[in-house]
């Protein structure tokens, strides 16, 4: 009987796999280390109505994609990300605040002999409270202190984990002591898939401006190889007819040629006093501009210290 509900158990559970796949075109692959039953739960509410989580062993999560595959060739990208402690987190909205979501459902947790520091681990200069028969610890991690009011003092900040370290039994022992907990657990993801594409999570980081900025960067060096080489392309013709109309003024000033956008140009070739003149019409309105933002300043100065006065004297 046991035999055939663990049987039952397993194809539900492939079913279910191919259900999330069919009906959900993103998602994301998470690392659950770490993360109990509790903190697990309180990911799944907190996930109601915008993603699903899903976990089980990695060999039957490849054999239902495995099984699947001829419906849909693609999720054959997922199966090597399927290695060590992951699930997923099946979604149909914005991949951001899905993350957003599990960002913020990391929990803290003090460190246990044997872990793996994920970051730097500092012990701020303080005063411990503690006696001093717990010197020892201290000195064991060549942490500096002194005594102070009969209570151990750290003098210094001290780096005691670095990314990848083990955590021994002092180092916890001593983070336990001191009140800290410098981790912290949740749903780490791994990779991201979105209909048919898998990539890192430092993708969702991009904004539409960088995306702009990196097109723009782009015809830029499109348009100085085309000049470069003189081929045209469209990114280069506008530059390659404002240098040919440079070059037109350019001989329509030392030469008897004369066409309409020329005609300034050989004013003020025959005539210098008038690069004076509109250099001077144009000082006045630079003069008046700073002008006004210099009132706009002061003005935002005295508004200041009218706050600062709350109506009330020196004396009152």
């Amino acid at each position: 009987m046991g035999r055939e509900n663990k049987a039952a158990w397993k194809a539900n559970y492939f079913v279910k796999v191919v259900q999330l796949l069919d009906e959900y075109p993103k998602c994301f692959i998470v690392g659950c280390d770490n993360v109990g039953s509790r903190q697990m739960q309180s990911i799944r509410t907190s996930l109601r109505g915008l993603a699903v989580v899903l976990c089980g062993k990695n060999t039957m999560m490849r054999k239902a994609i495995r099984g699947h595959l001829e419906n849909n060739g693609q999720l054959e990208k997922i199966l090597p990300h399927i290695k060590g402690n992951v699930g997923f987190v099946f979604t149909k909205g914005d991949l951001g605040e899905v993350r957003e979501k599990l960002t913020e459902s990391k929990v803290r947790a003090p460190a246990r002999a044997g872990a793996i520091a994920p970051l730097d681990v500092i012990i701020p200069a303080q005063n411990t409270g503690l006696g001093p028969e717990k010197t020892s610890f201290f000195q064991a991690l060549s942490i500096p202190t002194k005594i102070s009011k009969g209570t151990i003092e750290i003098i210094n900040d001290v780096p005691i984990l670095k990314p990848g370290d083990k955590v021994g039994a002092s180092e916890a022992t001593l983070l336990n002591m001191l009140n800290i907990s410098p981790f912290s657990y949740g749903l780490a993801i791994q990779q991201v898939y979105d209909s048919g594409s898998i990539f890192s999570p430092d993708i969702l980081d991009i904004k539409p401006e960088d995306l702009r900025a990196k097109f723009l960067a782009g015809v830029a060096n499109l348009a100085a190889v085309s000049l470069q080489i003189g081929y045209p392309t469209i990114a280069s013709a506008p530059h390659s007819i404002a240098n040919g109309f440079k070059n037109l003024l350019a001989l329509a000033a030392t030469t008897d040629v004369e066409f309409e956008q020329a005609t300034t140009i050989k004013e003020y070739i025959k005539d210098p006093s008038k690069f004076a003149a509109a250099a001077a019409a144009a000082a006045p309105v630079a003069a008046a501009e700073s002008k006004k933002e210099e009132k706009k300043e002061e003005k935002k100065e005295e508004s200041e210290e009218e706050d600062d006065d709350m109506g009330f004297g020196l004396f009152d």
